[in-house]
Order: structure tokens, then sequence, then C-alpha cells
């Protein structure tokens, strides 16, 4: 029997330049995918009145630790040097394969909660090879899209980010593709989430890079960011490895060179920007106009719940605000006009979508609402006060909005929220996580007592 959902009159925003923007538009949805985008369409169909809605395809975040959901705000005031020590050299050595089902879960849905309808969930907490399982159970209970990147252990600091001799295990990351990703074609996929030059050595890095290939799993890694990480010049060593290639996601890139945008644009790469974090905890100025003007498409990723929201809206304004008070001071310091090729705020809509499902390697089904594609979209109320009257529609999104505003959220056809309510056992998701802070509040304390 056929599934059909039609979206009636939203003000759509659908990301697609062969269909553009819509007012009073409707969204025809069938077995999961979008079929029809048009005005006044007709069909037998359970009807959704989008009436005083904005609909636009779901936000992609491209590189987010998940886990950490049961230890949000614990490193409010942390630099990037401050966060190694305070959550990953602290917090997750102790964790349990509980912890990280109880991060996924909750992580999972916050992200939904907020729009987010597609994740990168940069994995580096494989204490044990129950670790992974319980990160895509997680996952895969929520609902959500998601590619999920197999990384490092965190027992120890010292001995998997300091010039690193121990690879990721081969044999377990076999084992999670065959268990759980037989298939590239489902709601879940998988990546490797790989340290890189400078974090380990050079073995080691071609080893985890084969290993990707091997499997043909995408590759994400941290490059370019604050005054550690910022000097390895990495993409240059991954160069001259031999390594670079267009199934490789560049995850912050703060501090490159010149050459390195070239390197990373010639090779197909692709890059994901969390502007929050770089600017708060030191990482460098969000690079999100460097990468347009070496042709790049960047996207969004909120990085970590320890120390900033885990929403889209700030990534967006974020990034937005940033940029242009960069341009801004130094056209001021140089006494010349500003440039006109400033960012908008449609462009800000689009890296939060699909540039997200392009970074994701999933534009084919996700990021713009296209006829044929899965059927992965986010309802906002514009008649809420912090939002209404409505002028400019992507505005209203971009710069006014906030996670309060998300009234629907449906992903590959489900509806996972509706009239502002998620659709899970959120109560649940809360006990565990805080079940979660208090054991790992526990451990933390039990540990430091024996290392006293």
């Amino acid at each position: 029997m056929t599934n059909r959902m039609l979206l009636r009159s939203g003000h759509v925003i659908s990301m697609d330049p062969d269909i553009g923007d819509l007012p009073g538009g409707d969204v025809l949805i069938e077995d999961g995918k979008i079929v029809a985008v048009d005005r006044d369409i007709s069909a037998d169909a359970e009807v959704l009145d989008m009436t005083g809605r904005i609909l636009v395809p779901g936000f992609v975040d491209t590189h987010r630790h998940t886990w950490e959901a049961p230890i949000r705000g614990c490193a409010p005031n942390a630099t990037l040097d401050d966060y190694f020590v305070e959550v990953l050299d602290t917090f997750a050595p102790v964790y349990t394969p509980e912890d990280v089902y109880a991060g996924n879960l909750a992580g999972s849905l916050e992200c939904l909660n907020a729009g987010i309808t597609t994740l990168v969930d940069w994995s580096h907490i494989n204490n044990t090879p129950e670790h992974p399982d319980a990160a895509v159970q997680a996952l895969g209970e929520t609902g959500i899209r998601a590619q999920y990147a197999y990384g490092s252990a965190n027992t120890s600091l010292a001995d998997y980010w300091y010039e690193s001799k121990i690879s990721i295990p081969g044999d377990d990351v076999r084992r999670v593709r065959d268990r759980h990703f037989a298939s590239d074609d489902g709601l879940l996929t998988m990546g490797l989430a790989t340290r890189g030059p400078g974090f380990c050595i050079n073995d080691v890095v071609e080893a985890e890079w084969r290993l990707a290939r091997e499997l043909g799993i995408p590759i994400t890694v941290h490059v370019g960011m604050g005054r550690l990480a910022g000097r390895f010049g990495m993409v240059k060593q991954l160069h001259e490895l031999g390594l670079l290639g267009s199934d490789t996601t560049y995850v912050h890139c703060c501090y490159f060179s010149e050459e390195e945008w070239r390197m990373v644009a010639d090779s197909g790469g692709t890059v994901s920007i969390a502007p929050q974090v770089e600017t708060q905890m030191g990482h460098g100025w969000p690079p999100v106009m460097k990468a347009i003007e070496h042709g790049l498409r960047p996207s969004l990723s909120i990085d970590v719940v320890t120390t900033v929201p885990g929403d889209m809206f700030t990534q967006i304004r974020a990034a937005f605000g940033a940029e242009r008070a960069r341009v801004n001071a130094e056209c001021w310091q140089a006494d010349i006009p500003v440039p006109e090729t400033m960012l908008t705020a449609r462009q800000m809509l689009e890296i939060a979508t699909v540039n997200g499902a392009h970074v994701a390697g999933l534009e084919h089904r996700t990021g713009s609402l296209t006829p044929g594609k899965r059927a992965d979209v986010v309802a906002i109320d514009a008649t809420a006060l912090n939002v209404a009257p409505l002028i400019d529609p992507v505005a209203a999104v971009t710069l006014s909005a906030d996670v309060s505003n998300v009234d629907t959220v449906i992903v590959d056809g489900v509806v996972r929220k509706r009239d502002g309510r998620l659709l899970a056992d959120v109560g649940r998701a809360r006990r565990l996580v805080e079940e979660s802070r208090d054991r790992l509040a526990a451990a933390v304390e039990a540990r430091g007592k024996q290392q006293a």
C-alpha cells in the first residue's frame, strides 16, 4: 500500500534552483520520497496543514561528538587545549557503552528536536568493541539520518593523540561495517573518523586511510585548528603521503595556507566548519568565505555540546556574524569599502542544508526539497512572536527562528516531531543521560583518588 503525505500551503524554500521558493506551496511525499513540489497539488494523501509555516530541507550537521551529551556544559570556558584535558583526558577514559548509548540517544533526539535531520557522528570514544555497537544502536532507534564515523579509543590521551603509534583497530572497523552497514542505502551509513598527521605517526595515518578505502567508506579528520594542530600543516603532509582524495572531509580548516586550500579544492575534498566552537575555543576564524573563494562548498557542524549549544541556528549566526565582523574590521582598518561579496543570509541557509548533504556524501538523497530525494523536511512556525511578521522567509529562518519554532520534523518520510513535540520517549532519554552524568562524575572522582 502506498503511503502518501501532503504538506499543504507552507512557504517552501526548496534550496533547489530549478524550483526556487514557493509561497503557499505544497510538498507531496510518497513512501518516504518527495514526488512533487508545487502549488495546489491534488492527491489522495494524509494532509498536514502548513499554513503559517516555512518549509525547508532538514539541517545537516557534518561533525558532532554525539557521545558527549551526558557531559553537556562541563567545559563552558574551555579553550581547545583545555578541552583535551577536561574532556578527552578526564571523562572519555571512564565512558562505558551505556554512557555512549545514552549520549547518542539523547544527542540524536536533540538534533531532531532542533530540525537537524542528518548527522555525522564523529565517534572517537571506542574504548571497547561494545562502544560502537551502543552508538549505532542509539542512532538507529531515534530514526535520524546519520553517518556513523568510527574513531579511536580515548582511554589514554598520550597514547591516542600525541604522535600516536596506535591505529584504529581494523578488525573491529570491519566487524562494525559488516554487522551494521552491509548496505550503503539505509538511513545509517558509515565513515572513519581519523586523527591524521601531527596526531599520529605516518605509518598510522597511512594504515587508517588504507582501511577506509579498502572498506569504501568516507574519511573525516580535524585539521588546521588552533595553536597546536594549526602548526602541523596536516593537509600538506597528507599530500606528501599521496592520501588526499574526494572521499575526505576536513574539519575546522582555520589555519590553512593558500597552498593547502588549493590542495583540498584540487583533490575534491570537502569542508566542515564549527563556527561557535572555533570562535569561542580559539581554533581560529571560521573560514567560510575562504572555502567559498577556493570553489568549495562549506558545511556547518556543532562539534561539542560540552562547550556550545547543539542547534544549527546558533552555528548559522556564529558563522554569519564572525565572517562579517572579520571583513568589516579589516576594511575599517585599511580604510576601504566592504566588498560586495559579503556572506548573505541565503548562503548561510544553503550551507546549513544542501552543502551539508554534499559534504556528508548524501546530496543525492537529501539537502533540498527536490522530487526524487528522500523526504527530510522541517517546518518552522512563522507565526511566533520572535519570527512574525514575515518579510523575508530566509532571514526568518537564519536570523530570527530558534529551536522553539521547529514545529514539524520529517525524516525519510516519517514524522519525528509534530506541533512542536518530539514523537519519542524524551523522558527516558533524559533519565539515561542524567544517570550517565552521575555515573561518569563518580567514576572521574574515583579515578582521581586512585591517581593521587
